[in-house]
């Protein structure tokens, strides 16, 4: 489901890989869902044209077998992400996070080509209102992918908002 609250059904074998390689009941996780290039890296157009098979990759758990964890420092849900998406790389994977090193990880993501990096704090509870969110995304401006694509990549102004 996206976060508008959309319903994916173009991708059923990757629902129903989730599923079962989920060490839990029920979990709400927030993530990607990204196509890989021959390297292993996103490729956006394959995910945009379905042309390979998506990759789910969380990096949050807002509840977890019915108990709502978004009150809870980010470093605490990380905890109990790891310990229900399995280690072993399949169609559910753990992205995890890199401390105190994020202008090292921001220039690697620019040098490998990827859209950027998302920067929030160990200790932030997890509340979207808006823009009002604690993490910041930072893009690579040279990104590749997002050319012709810009409306797909840049936030939009609504009623002289930016959201």
């Amino acid at each position: 489901m996206s976060r508008n609250g959309r319903t994916f059904k173009s991708w059923p074998t990757l629902c129903d890989a989730v599923a079962k390689s989920m060490r839990a009941t029920s979990a709400v996780l927030d993530g990607e869902v990204v196509c890989l290039d021959d390297e292993g890296r996103p490729d956006f157009r394959a995910l945009l044209f379905r042309r390979a098979d998506p990759h789910f990759y969380t990096f949050d758990v807002l509840s977890l077998d019915g108990i709502d964890l978004r009150d809870r420092p980010l470093i605490e849900r990380k905890r109990a992400l790891r310990r229900i998406v399995p280690r072993r790389l399949g169609r559910l994977r753990y992205l995890g996070h890199v401390a105190g090193r994020g202008c090292d990880l921001f220039r690697l993501a620019c040098e490998q080509d990827l859209e950027g990096v998302v920067a929030k704090p160990r200790s932030s509870v997890y509340r979207v209102s808006g823009d009002n969110t604690p993490w910041v995304k930072i893009k690579n401006a040279a990104y590749t992918q997002a050319r012709d694509r810009h409306e797909l990549f840049e936030r939009r102004a609504t009623n002289g908002r930016r959201r």
